[in-house]
């Protein structure tokens, strides 16, 4: 019988209710404490489902604990998961999961000398529609992939979320918030990444909260420290090549958030952002079709009205990762979200701001496998 896993989370802000909310629904893993700076937020998350509330030091040294979910601010990431294999514990850590492809080899190296592992989000790869276009895609339905397209453009973080500033500053950014869904659903669908080129740019250098209704910072002006649009070129060791765009300067667009090109075919992938959607192909006859779903668990909608403030549901199941994780440490095998692949996300992205920096194509110098396929079998013996 496998062990279940004991589950610490460091940071109990806004994401930790989800991860507490969505754990209970795996196998294998099991959240025992949280802890936070703020005593005060980790007694009221640990209250309210029911877990221990603990300083960082002592979740540290608490003993029922295997894996620490790391859900800090990007700046200090790869400072805490240094930490906590430092505890001899293994790391789950929110995206990014660290803010430079150094500190992400780094962390690679001294969890394989600890003989501990380190994951990382975004697991949404892991959803149903894009495990169904990664077996659309490898039974050749669409032929070799050759070209496609990524879009997320948005006007910015300042319309919706209520502290926005650290999006403005070094550290922030649309490549290093949302790039991670993105590569990482790439790399997934397609392989691993050769070689970077981008353009960058600045569209606004103010700009002025307008988030909820409520906010008291509503009208507040901030300063923007960084680039917030990214056009780039990214090609693959397949030699697919995929433009890929990351804007936080645009008001409106009609763009499909992914678009993959084949030697036969077209598909249509959905936000990979969220574990769902609809997949769409077009071939021959240019008309693009919807895939009929597979019986996926993970194809389910399960979050919105009671979870959230919108009437939007969806599918969530922010999680999979962490109990893909748990399995796999206890089959001793890689795990989907394994450090090895994360690391070449984090140099995905951080190439694309230095190709658009310094004006050059960028060689990467790291690579990975893609993860293994996570069909509806696999989903099924994940959950309870």
């Amino acid at each position: 019988m496998a062990k279940i896993m004991g589950v610490g989370i460091i940071g109990c802000g806004n994401i930790s209710w989800a991860y507490l909310k969505l754990s209970s629904l795996f196998k294998d893993i099991e959240v025992r404490a949280v802890a936070d700076v703020n005593m005060a937020a980790a007694e009221a998350r640990a209250k309210e489902f029911g877990v221990k509330a603990q300083t960082v030091k002592d979740l540290l040294k608490n003993k029922d604990i295997d894996i620490v979910v790391n859900l800090t601010v990007p700046a200090v990431h790869f400072k805490v998961s240094k930490q906590i294999l430092d505890a001899g514990k293994h790391v789950y850590s929110e995206k990014p999961m660290t803010l430079s492809y150094k500190d992400a080899l780094a962390l690679q190296k001294y969890a394989t000398k600890k003989k501990l592992r380190v994951c990382s989000a975004p697991d949404t790869f892991l959803g149903s529609s894009h495990q169904q276009a990664r077996a659309t895609i490898d039974a050749g339905e669409i032929g070799k992939v050759v070209s496609g397209t990524c879009h997320f453009m948005g006007p910015g973080m300042e319309m919706w979320h209520p502290n926005p500033d650290f999006f403005f500053n070094p550290g922030g950014g649309p490549v290093l918030d949302m790039g991670p869904y993105y590569i990482t659903n790439l790399i997934n669908l397609i392989g691993p990444v050769k070689r970077v080129s981008a353009l960058l740019g600045t569209g606004r250098k103010e700009r002025t909260i307008n988030s909820q209704p409520n906010n008291p910072r509503n009208g507040e002006k901030l300063k923007v420290k960084i680039p917030t649009t990214y056009h780039a070129l990214l090609e693959f060791a397949t030699g697919a090549c995929v433009t890929v765009s990351l804007s936080w300067d645009v008001w409106a667009h009609k763009h499909q958030n992914m678009e993959i090109y084949g030697q036969t075919g077209a598909m249509f992938v959905p936000d990979p952002n969220f574990f769902g959607g609809d997949v769409m192909i077009a071939g021959a006859d240019q008309k693009p079709n919807v895939l009929k779903a597979w019986d996926h668990p993970f194809q389910k909608n399960n979050w919105g009205h009671a979870n959230s403030q919108t009437d939007v549901v969806w599918a969530n199941y922010r999680c999979a990762g962490l109990a893909d994780m748990a399995d796999a440490i206890n089959k001793k095998k890689l795990a989907r979200c394994d450090v090895s692949m994360v690391a070449h996300v984090v140099e995905v992205m951080t190439a694309m701001m230095e190709a658009g920096t310094k004006k050059k194509v960028v060689t990467l110098k790291s690579t990975c496998k893609r993860p293994a396929p996570f069909g509806p079998a696999e989903a099924r013996a994940l959950l309870k």
